[in-house]
């Protein structure tokens, strides 16, 4: 397993043509082989060191799946409670992180996943509506996909997996919506018990067992 530090540059001026420049930091773990890679887009007031997705991305690194954990905005933005809630933004810098992966040699020929948690799922879809000749799989961990943009839930051509917790009511509804309006191959997965962040004993594991076997089956 190699992992190491990488940095995502960001462009001179950002989505509103402010002045911005600067880097986004993440870690890439790599198996040797390696039969994939995932992108981790976590969700608000989260970061690239968020345990949750670090868990699920053990359990990936261990099936030979590749793994990117990134910071989705700067310092600075991260205490702007509206950019933590900006789909638009999050969207552009997975695909900045995208096309980052695209220039490494060793990273441009794997098949490539996103899986997004939260607020960061609706940015993953959006992602994988735009690089849909790229994106070959979807997870969305207690997600958001509804938050969308428009039109962009029903571009996915992505095989998409949908998990949210038993206890969590308003989100499972919220992805039975979002789910219908999908065309791409979708399945909703309940883990009894849990609630939004899957913090009971034993649900996380579910969480990232399912999103191993999914990966598993679809990155090729």
């Amino acid at each position: 397993m190699k992992t190491v530090p990488i940095e995502i540059e960001l462009p001179p001026r950002g989505t509103r043509g402010l002045p911005l420049g600067g880097t986004l930091p993440g870690t890439l773990s790599l198996p040797e082989p390696a039969r994939g890679l995932v992108a981790f887009v976590h969700g608000s007031g989260s970061s690239r060191l968020s345990p949750r997705n670090t868990c699920v991305a053990e359990v990936l690194q261990r099936a030979g799946i590749a793994t990117l954990l990134f910071d989705l905005l700067t310092a600075d933005e991260d205490r702007e409670r509206a950019a933590r809630f900006d789909i638009a933004l999050l969207t552009s810098r997975l695909l900045l992180a995208t096309n980052w992966i695209d220039r490494q040699a060793e990273l441009r020929s794997l098949p490539l996943g996103y899986f997004g948690a939260s607020t960061g799922a609706a940015a993953a879809l959006e992602a994988a509506a735009r690089e849909d000749a790229r994106v070959t799989a979807v997870v969305s961990r207690g997600g958001r996909p509804d938050l969308a943009g428009p039109g962009l839930l029903e571009a996915v051509r992505a095989p998409t997996l949908l998990i949210v917790g038993g206890e969590d009511d308003v989100v499972i509804e919220l992805n039975r919506k979002a789910m219908a309006r999908m065309r791409c191959e979708t399945r909703l997965v309940i883990v009894p018990g849990a609630t939004h962040l899957f913090e009971e004993p034993g649900t996380l594991e579910q969480v990232a067992q399912h999103a191993a076997d999914w990966f598993g089956s679809r990155l090729r």
